[in-house]
């Protein structure tokens, strides 16, 4: 059994309280590891309920859509390979500077983010004079992100 105590003598805007606050947290554990590792396993819990989340809003598989186990089962390797497939093109346009950054500490896209701002961009093909072009629209800032994201593949 792990324990871990908070005392707190202020508030989160700064407000200082007349009786500290106290919070308790008990962690029950057959891990072989030390108190803090349990506790930052327990703080990371949330990390991967973003990925859940991830998985069932931004994919919409909130529901599977079968009452066939196999269909399910299909369903899900399939949903797996998009989520990989994402992952990897929003992890490859991080890595460069062209990206549209609302905030300096963003560590990673979300898949919304990804499908909304580099899978679904405007365009359209132009078959001219035996020629297959694409064309992209100027104003949308995702633009020199996809065209580096497009050169990896």
């Amino acid at each position: 059994m792990v324990y871990e105590i908070t005392e707190r003598t202020t508030t989160a805007d700064g407000q200082v309280m007349l009786f500290p606050e106290t919070e308790i947290n008990m962690y029950w554990t057959s891990l072989g590891v030390s108190d803090e590792e349990v506790i930052g396993l327990y703080h990371d819990h949330a990390v991967c309920e973003q990925y859940h989340s991830e998985i069932k809003t931004d994919m919409g598989i909130e529901r599977l859509p079968s009452g066939k186990f196999e269909t399910n089962a299909l369903i899900l390797k399939l949903t797996m390979i998009a989520y990989n497939i994402l992952r990897i093109i929003g992890t490859a346009a991080m890595k460069g500077n062209d990206m549209p950054v609302r905030h300096s500490t963003i560590k990673r896209r979300r898949l919304r983010t990804v499908i909304d701002n580099l899978i679904l961009i405007a365009g359209h093909l132009t078959d001219h004079a035996r020629r297959l072009r694409m064309s992209l629209g100027h104003c949308n800032g995702w633009i020199c992100t996809f065209v580096r994201v497009a050169g990896l593949f």
